[in-house]
Order: C-alpha cells, then structure tokens, then sequence
C-alpha cells in the first residue's frame, strides 16, 4: 500500500525525528554520567568515567581510564552542542582548573553543558604525576643535578604503573580518546575551547574529527609544529627586552631604575653565587647557590601576567644589591597553585614525543640571555624517556572547515602573536586574529573577553560568528612600573 503524505506532515515527520535524537542523546549522556560535586563549583555536577586501551592497536590490552566532568546547562531549553575546555601544560588537569574558568564561561553555560576531560596522564586519567618539590629544603631544590635524578627516579616509577608505558600520552591519541567521550555524551559537534597547550590539543582533535567541530577558539597558539624548549628561548627574551625598553619610554620608572639593562647584565654575570633567603614554608634562612639558569628561569614565570611584570624592574634592582626576596618571591608564586601544577610525567610524554625529535633543526637564533637553558635541561630528559610515535600529519594544520577565533597577548612570553599569525594563515579564510598589545599569556580571562566569546560560540550561522569586536580588550593600558615605596626616618 503506498502511503502518501502531505507536506506538513512530512515537516512533522523531520521535527518529531529531531525530537527524538535529541532525547536520545539527553539519555545517553544521563547514562554515561553520576550526580557528583566538586570543591569550587557549588552546583551539583554529573562526572563521567571512560575506559579506553592504553595502546589504540590494542583494544584488549591494558585500560586507562578517562575522567570527564559536565556542568549541566542552567536552562531546560539548552542547546545540543556542548563547550569543551582543553587544559594546558602540557600536563594540567581540565577538571582541577574548572573551578577558576566557570566565571569567564558562566554566560555559555545557561544553555550549553561545559565539558572538562582529564587528558590520559592528568588529574585522575591513569595520572603520570612526580613527587612535589616544593617542600625540598631550597639547596637541594635548586640543585640540577638532583633534579634531574629525581625525574629520572619518577620516570622508573611511573614505568612500573599498569598504565606506565610513557609512548601512549601523546597528544594524537589522547584526542581519541576525547572524540570517544564526545560520542559517549551523545554530543553530534562541540565547541572546543582551549588555552596555551589546549591550542595544540585543539587543533588536533580539529584535524582528526573536523565533522565533530562546531566552533574553535584558541588562546595563546602554540601550533604543533612549535619546538617548545627552543621557542620559549627566543619568546621569553622577547617579553623581558620589551619590559625593558618600556621602563626606559616610561619616566617614572626610567628615574627610579636608570641602570636596569645594566644591572640585570651584571646581575647574570655575578653567577654563580651563595645567596641566603628564607624558606617560604618555614620562614628559616637557608642557603643555597643561585645559579644563572635558574635566574632565567625565575625570570619568567611573573612575565606571563603584566601585573606581575611591573614588578620586575624593582626586583632586578634589589638583586643587583644582594636582596633576592622579591625575584624568589616573584618566581614563586607562579608554582604556588596546586590547580594548575603539572603532571611532569605526562608533561615529558608529550614534549619528547612532539617536540624534542625537531631540537636543532630550526634556523631561528636564540635568545641573547636565555640561550639553551630549556632545551638543554629538555635534552638531558628526553635522552632517556620513551617516546611515542607522532604521525607525520600531526605537524600539519589544514584549512579550517568551521569558524575559528585565534587570541594572543602581545606581551606573552611563551605563545606570542607570531605563532597565532602563521596558523590563521594556514587555517585560512574562516578565522579571525585578536591581538591584546598588553596582554600577557591569556587573553580569555581579561574581564570583557567572556562576552567576546560567547558572540561567537552563540551566533546562530557561521557567517555571522566572525569578525568579532574586542575594542574593549584591546585598549587596556600597559601596567606602570611599581615603585617601591622610600621609608624616611621621622624627625622628632
């Protein structure tokens, strides 16, 4: 019997399909997911538990298992594409660092679920995590040799873990295994949302699974082909030469340190040297021996936030006394957040696998003070640990097929525009550049940039998702110098 159906039927048909996929899909999630809470967020979550092989080539060889958190959407009416955070690092844990995104992320979450997977070897994802130094008595903290015995002790550890064979965390499968929680969502595309390392975890799962892309932004670029122990010599001179020449076009802070590029020379030059600080845990003065790399080292940790690079000019000129507490002080904190502390075995997996194979054979020069200091400390543990396969295609980006929103910081010290400039020409004619002049190392969590993003994301049609105006992020001022405050003695 031939059923004929006329052509409001035939739309009600399509609509009562569409329906029923998106139950299903809202069921499937459900299923795959407990009710569950976690310190930070104070609403009731729904986490998720996905066992995948360790190796892909054997699906009935060892298990790793993927944990994933969801925050539910506040409206009822949500939309079916979820926003997936990608963590950085390497080695950050994307569930440990929800807590201090959910604000800059609160406008897309009324209608869209927030997504956060522990990459295999973070947060609770068969985790490749080494002791933590930071309670070691400073001497010994600041000894290299010691530590680079202590990673090779972890790496020994960590190989004798049931998930410990160290050629599986490279980023290519580990967006499988992100693919593989998408289609347990019951998610048919997302939004993927990913900052510093997140941008290269971002544009892989982009060239493995394009169909399953809705949106993309990146902060902070880091493209795969970037040599991240090398780069990060030519970046971070780069930001610290700019402090400099921005203390001598700012007359504040060209008065108050006349000598600053003087002094930082013969501040390096003056190591090795004792220095006496007092431990930050037990406030008792230890002493230790600074050593140039690990000046450099300390060097750039507080020029990834400006705030905290308008300190360095006062810092530089206390050293240059013998008074190393606020350089120490400066460098500490920037490791003082348990949130966003490294999985260093995972960390390992992925550089020695992505990037140490390509040391040595850019033409780009070094930077006149930092050198090879990472590469050579990158070098020395790469030599020993394994290292998994990456896929020739891996280094390549291809033209994007959907809408991609690319952030940098002018001042950052590690992703700066330059790397973002090259991929959005590769990504072509879909993207959109956004570059804060003063910004350091994230632009997202500049106050306005939420709003910036969820436009994007919320545009109904892709030619309306881009150009997006971010007027507003990009006028904000270069921090000034801070100035010390001069104590003067009363007279009486």
């Amino acid at each position: 019997m031939k059923i004929c159906r006329t052509r409001h039927g035939g739309r009600l048909a399509v609509l009562v399909g569409v329906l029923v996929a998106l139950m299903s899909a809202q069921h499937k999630a459900q299923a795959a997911t407990r009710a569950c809470r976690i310190e930070g967020i104070p609403n009731e979550l729904q986490c998720g538990v996905l066992k995948r092989p360790l190796d892909p080539a054997r699906a009935d060889g060892p298990q790793v298992e993927v944990h994933y958190l969801v925050v539910p959407a506040m409206a009822r009416n949500k939309q079916p594409d979820p926003v997936l955070m990608l963590a950085g690092g390497p080695g950050q844990s994307a569930i440990g660092v929800a807590p201090l995104v959910m604000s800059r992320l609160a406008r897309l979450n009324n209608r869209r679920d927030l997504v956060f997977i522990d990459q295999r070897g973070t947060g609770k994802s068969a985790p490749l995590q080494c002791a933590d130094d930071s309670r070691l008595p400073m001497a010994e903290s600041a000894d290299e040799s010691a530590s680079l015995r202590r990673v090779e002790q972890c790496r020994e550890q960590l190989q004798k873990l049931p998930y410990g064979d160290l050629r599986f965390y490279t980023t290519t499968i580990a967006m499988q295994d992100f693919d593989a929680v998408r289609a347990e969502l019951g998610a048919e595309r997302w939004n993927l949302i990913g900052g510093s390392y997140g941008t290269r975890a971002a544009l892989e799962y982009q060239r493995q699974f394009p169909q399953h892309v809705r949106r993309t932004v990146i902060d902070g670029v880091a493209p795969p082909d970037l040599v991240l122990p090398e780069s990060l010599s030519v970046d971070v001179q780069a930001a610290l030469d700019a402090e400099f020449k921005a203390c001598e076009g700012e007359p504040a802070c060209a008065k108050r340190f006349p000598q600053l590029r003087q002094q930082w020379t013969q501040l390096l030059a003056s190591l090795p040297r004792t220095v006496t600080l007092r431990n930050p845990l037990t406030n008792e003065p230890e002493s230790f021996t600074l050593t140039r790399n690990q000046l450099l080292r300390t060097i750039r940790g507080p020029l990834y936030v400006p705030s905290m690079t308008s300190l360095v000019p006062a810092a530089i000129q206390a050293a240059s006394k013998g008074q190393f507490e606020a350089l120490a002080g400066l460098g500490g904190m920037m490791s003082s957040n348990k949130a966003t502390r490294l999985a260093l075995g995972m960390h390992f997996s992925v550089i020695c696998a992505e990037d140490f194979p390509r040391m040595g054979k850019g033409a780009e020069a070094l930077g006149s003070d930092m050198g090879r200091v990472e590469a050579e400390s990158y070098d020395r543990i790469c030599r020993n640990w394994p290292r998994g396969e990456v896929p020739a295609a891996f280094y390549q980006v291809p033209p994007a097929q959907t809408p991609v929103l690319l952030l940098s910081g002018g001042a950052d010290p590690v992703t700066p525009p330059r790397h973002a400039e090259r991929v959005a020409k590769l990504l072509g004619a879909k993207t959109q550049h956004i570059v804060v002049p003063q910004a350091g190392h994230g632009v997202m969590s500049l106050g306005c940039m939420g709003e910036v993003l969820y436009r994007f994301i919320d545009a109904k049609t892709d030619a309306t998702a881009l150009p997006q105006d971010a007027a507003c992020a990009i006028k904000i001022p270069r921090p000034p110098a801070f100035q010390p405050i001069i104590r003067t003695e009363v007279q009486p």
